[in-house]
């Protein structure tokens, strides 16, 4: 997107896992927290869900299209039909789109500053920072992690002008 200026707007990018499906904020996403509530655990199939967000006018899928389900009559959730990775978060009539952080292709950038739906924390959730470290070398073989990374069909964390990538149909 070109500013007046001929400059490049900043954007705010993000994907699913196999890259049918990337999107854009035009203004940075603020508010990044992670949600306990059954609901989100469930969606995301994890402890918690990470979520970050912005205005929806700042909000544009740029390749795909999510699918959704009507997780309440309040609220609706989007993700990748063909991979399924959980992406969108948003109140049906709301003003407001929020997305998995871990979906956005700099995640790093969104450290959550709050958690929400803590009456559905699992007990155990806080002390996982704790536990001990094991880099992925350590728990594969050598070979095999070597394999698992030669033959990646993810796609990378930035936006691609075509999809899938060639190599991946080889």
């Amino acid at each position: 997107m070109d500013t007046e200026e001929g400059m490049m707007a900043e954007t705010y990018s993000g994907g699913c896992q196999c890259g049918a499906i990337r999107y854009r904020f035009t203004e940075k996403p603020s508010g990044a927290h992670v949600c306990h509530c059954r609901m989100c655990q469930k969606a995301f199939g994890a402890f918690y869900a990470p979520l970050v967000g912005g205005l929806r006018a700042s909000f544009e899928v740029t390749r795909g299209e999510i699918a959704t389900f009507r997780s309440s009559d309040q609220a609706e959730r989007g993700f990748c039909a063909n991979c399924g990775t959980p992406l969108t978060f948003s109140y049906i009539d709301g003003k407001h789109m929020s997305v998995s952080i871990g979906s956005l292709d700099d995640p790093e950038a969104f450290p959550p500053v709050d958690q929400h739906g803590v009456e559905g924390r699992l007990s155990w959730a806080n002390a996982i920072g704790s536990l001990p470290d094991r880099p992925t070398t350590e728990q594969e073989e050598p070979e095999t992690a070597a394999f698992i990374a030669s033959t990646n069909h993810q796609h990378p964390d930035r936006d691609t002008d075509t999809w899938p990538h060639p190599r991946r149909n080889a």
